[in-house]
C-alpha cells in the first residue's frame, strides 16, 4: 500500500530546532571543500563517540588499523598483513613508514594502546561492545602486533576497519579532554581548528604515507535545516551535503551546479519497543505495533523508493542476511483488534524519542499509522547527543518507543544484533536469554552455516516477540558540487582522499 505522506506538516519542536540551520554562507572553491552536516561533532576523539557527524570529520583524521575497499573488501591500512595464529589469536604485519601529525612515529605500542584504552569498560566508550571480545594486545616488536580475544571471533576483522589508532605519548600527556579538542592522528587531514558552534576545519596532511586528499581546506559546518542544506548547494556556497531527503534528491535532478549521489547502505531503519515497559511491557501491542506499521507506504510516499523495506533488523548489505525470512507484515485491522484486546493498557501516552539527524516525515507518519491502531503518541525531540544518550541507558531509562537508524559500519549482522539485543550491551534494552545464547554462538565459531543458522533464529525472535519492527535498508543521499567524483559506500565512510574533481 502506498500512501502520500508529504502533506504531514513538521512537528513544531522540529521546526524550532530545524530554524537553528541558518549559518552565513562560505563561498566553496577547488582550495577550500565545504561539507555542511546536519549537527556539530560532539566529539573529535574517535574512541569516545559513535555518531555520524563525529564520523564524518574524525574518519580522515586518523587511520584505521585494516579498512573496506570501494568494492566492500577488508583491506590493508595501518596494518600490510595479517594471520591467525589460532581461532583465538591473530598477528598484525604494521607499516613501517606512517607517522603521526607531530611528526612522531606510528609504532606497535600506539595500535596496543588503541585497543587497550577502547576495550577498558572504565574509559566508557560507546563502541566498546563492538571490541569487547578482545582481551589482549601485545606488542612482539615495533611493526607486530598480536590481538587475543575470548574464543573464536569471527566479526573481529570486520569491526577492526573502525579502530582507529591514536598516539599512545600524545593521549597519555594530555589527557581526554585536551585530546578530543585538538586529536592527532595520522590520517590523509589534520585539525587545523574548531570553532565550536560554528565550523570544524582541516587541513591535507602533505605528508600522509597513502592516497593524498584532493582539497588543501575542508570546514564542515552544521546546517541542522535540511532545506539549508539543499539551498547550499545550489548556490554553490558548499561543496557537498549530508542527509538529503528524496524529495531534495528530486530537485537536484535539474540542479546546475549540484548533484545527488545516492547508494543503499549497512544501515537498517528501526522503530525500538521498550519491553520492560508500558504498554509494550505486553508481547500483543508489541505485535500490534508491528502490525500497523506500512513500511511499503514509508518507502514509497516519503523516500521516493531508494530505500528498500526489510523484514529483519539489518541489511543484505551485510553478512548474515537471512534470504526469505519474513515477519509482521502491515494489517491495520490486525492492529486494531490487538491495541482493543488489551482495553485501557493501550491507551496511555507514548513517548517516541527521535532527533533532529532523522527524517522526522518518517517519525510522523509512524505517530499517525500508530495513532490509527488506537495508540496515543507523543513525538519527544532532543539533540543527537542526549538521544544517545538515553538510547544507552538500559531498560529502564531508554524511551518507551523510539526511532533510530543503525550502522555497525562493519557489514556483518554481530555488529547490528549483539549492541541492540544483547544483554551485555549498553545499547540494550530488551532482555532474552535465548537471543542472548544465540548471539553469543555466532560470535564463537569461525563456521559460517553456524553463524547464519544462529542469525536466522535470533531473527525469527525479533519477528514473534517484536522488541524492534525492523522497517527499511537505508539509502544514504549526499548532495554535491558537480564536479564531484566519488561514490557513496555501504558503510558511509566519508573518506575525503578518495573523492576527486572531475576534468
Amino acid at each position: 500500500m502506498t500512501v502520500a505522506w508529504r502533506t504531514y506538516p513538521l512537528a513544531a519542536a522540529c521546526a524550532a530546532i530545524l530554524a537553528l540551520g541558518s549559518v552565513a554562507p562560505a563561498q566553496a572553491s577547488k582550495e577550500r571543500f565545504v561539507v555542511d552536516l546536519v549537527n556539530e561533532p560532539s566529539s573529535l576523539d574517535p574512541q569516545v563517540q559513535w555518531n555520524p557527524d563525529s564520523y564524518y570529520v574524525y574518519r580522515n583524521i586518523f587511520d584505521n588499523l585494516v579498512t573496506r575497499d570501494d568494492k566492500g573488501e577488508i583491506v590493508p591500512q595501518v596494518a600490510t598483513s595479517w594471520k591467525y595464529l589460532s581461532d583465538t589469536e591473530i598477528e598484525f604485519e604494521l607499516r613501517p613508514d606512517i607517522a603521526f601529525h607531530d611528526g612522531s612515529k606510528l609504532t606497535a605500542d600506539d595500535v596496543v594502546y588503541s585497543v587497550k584504552r577502547i576495550t577498558d569498560p572504565k574509559f566508557g566508550s560507546p563502541q566498546l561492545g563492538q571490541f569487547d571480545k578482545i582481551i589482549n594486545a601485545a606488542a612482539l616488536s615495533p611493526t607486530k602486533v598480536k590481538l587475543t580475544t575470548d574464543g573464536a571471533y569471527p566479526a573481529l576483522l570486520a569491526q577492526l576497519v573502525k579502530l582507529s589508532i591514536v598516539p599512545k605519548a600524545i593521549v597519555e600527556a594530555v589527557g581526554k579532554d585536551a585530546f578530543n579538542l585538538k586529536p592527532v592522528g595520522s590520517g590523509p587531514y589534520k585539525l587545523e581548528s574548531w570553532q565550536r558552534g560554528v565550523a570544524v576545519t582541516l587541513v591535507r596532511n602533505d605528508a600522509y604515507w597513502g592516497a593524498k586528499g584532493p582539497f588543501p581546506t575542508v570546514v564542515f559546518r552544521a546546517v541542522p535545516d535540511g532545506a539549508t542544506r539543499l539551498a547550499n548547494l545550489q548556490s554553490g556556497t558548499s561543496d557537498f551535503g549530508v542527509t538529503l531527503d528524496a524529495d531534495q534528491a528530486g530537485q537536484l535532478k535539474s540542479a546546475a551546479k549540484a548533484q545527488a549521489l545516492i547508494g543503499l547502505t549497512e544501515r537498517v531503519a528501526y522503530l525500538r519497543l521498550n519491553a520492560s515497559k508500558p504498554p509494550f511491557d505486553n508481547v500483543k501491542l508489541r505485535l500490534a505495533a508491528a502490525y500497523a506499521i506500512d513500511k511499503e507506504g514509508l518507502v514509497d510516499g516519503l523516500l521516493g523508493g531508494y530505500d528498500k523495506p526489510v523484514s529483519q533488523l539489518g541489511t543484505p548489505a551485510s553478512f548474515g542476511w537471512i534470504e526469505g525470512l519474513t515477519g509482521p507484515t502491515y494489517d491495520l485491522a490486525k492492529a486494531k483488534a490487538l491495541v482493543a484486546e488489551a482495553g485501557p493498557a493501550a491507551k496511555a501516552e507514548i513517548e517516541l524519542a527521535t532527533a533532529p539527524v532523522f527524517d522526522q516525515r518518517i517519525v510522523q507518519a509512524i505517530q499517525q499509522q500508530l495513532g490509527d491502531a488506537g495508540f496515543t503518541v507523543k513525538i519527544a525531540m532532543s539533540d543527537m547527543a542526549s538521544y544517545l544518550k538515553r538510547s544507552q541507558a538500559g531498560p529502564e531509562g531508554t524511551s518507551t518507543l523510539s526511532f533510530g537508524r543503525w550502522s555497525c559500519a562493519c557489514q556483518d549482522a554481530d555488529g547490528t544484533l549483539f549492541p541492540l539485543i544483547h544483554k551485555s550491551s549498553g545499547w540494550s534494552a530488551y532482555r532474552n536469554p535465548k537471543a542472548d545464547a544465540l548471539l553469543e554462538e555466532a560470535r564463537q565459531t569461525l563456521d559460517k552455516e553456524k553463524r547464519l543458522s544462529a542469525y536466522k533464529q535470533v531473527q525469527e525472535i525479533i519477528a514473534a516477540d517484536a522488541p524492534f519492527v525492523p522497517l527499511y535498508q537505508a539509502a544514504v543521499i549526499y548532495g554535491a558540487t558537480k564536479s564531484l567524483k566519488w561514490q557513496p559506500t555501504p558503510n558511509e565512510s566519508l573518506f575525503l582522499n578518495r573523492m576527486s574533481w572531475s576534468d
